[in-house]
């Protein structure tokens, strides 16, 4: 049986930790090994099944080890994810068994499906892609690598969004819709139109509140 190591012991590495142990065993070739993270007394006051066993950057996977990464942040998850990658850490995708999966799709390595998230049809999701709980992508949409979707956000059909895009909670993406990389959807915005680069958009429909050229 082969380890699985989830990198981040915060909040959302709590979950994943939970989600995990859920998929059936015989659906699973690994078990969860621990955390790693270098923030060692972070889990103090927590029971999880799995503590900390090291720090990303420092710890040495074995050969047959698997990672996920339970960050949140979408930029930091993805320098972490290339910097193990840079090692030569293997990772794995989580699907929790509620999720919909629809035909077509492509998901990438490292990518994780919490409880009741739905992939409808002809989906790319790239690697290290985090889908919260509810979370909906439907069909012909292209998520870029790092992305995180809050819980219950919603990417209609088309949509393309850059790598490393926050989107939060019960945001939405109309579609035909492309949003760029680094940019932020504020919690319940209704983005209507294209959103440029390392732009934070809030509201109904959603303007920018922060642009790469704001102070």
């Amino acid at each position: 049986m082969r380890r699985l190591y989830i990198v981040g012991a915060g909040n959302f590495g709590r979950e994943v930790l939970d989600w995990a142990v859920m998929i059936p065993a015989r659906e699973r070739d690994w078990e969860v090994a621990g955390f790693l993270d270098d923030r060692e007394d972070l889990l103090n006051g927590h029971r999880p099944v799995a503590g900390i066993v090291g720090a990303p950057h420092t710890f040495r996977l074995e050969e047959n080890d698997l990672v996920v990464c339970a960050i949140g942040d979408p930029s930091t998850k993805l320098t972490y994810c290339r910097q193990l990658v840079a090692r030569g850490a293997r990772f794995t995708t989580l699907i929790h068994p509620s999720c919909v999966i629809g035909s077509g799709n492509e998901i990438g390595d490292g990518c994780i499906l919490c409880p009741g998230a739905v992939v409808t049809n002809r989906v790319r999701l790239g690697r290290f892609v985090s889908l919260d709980l509810h979370a909906t992508v439907s069909h012909d949409a292209v998520i870029g690598d790092g992305c995180t979707l809050s819980p219950h956000a919603s990417v209609t059909g088309h949509v393309v969004l850059g790598e490393a895009v926050l989107l939060g909670t019960h945001a939405s993406v109309l579609p035909g819709v492309t949003i760029g990389q680094r940019a932020i959807v504020g919690a319940g915005a209704v983005v209507t139109a294209d959103v440029a680069d390392s732009t934070t958009v809030v509201g109904v429909p959603a303007r920018p509140v922060r642009t790469p050229d704001a102070p």
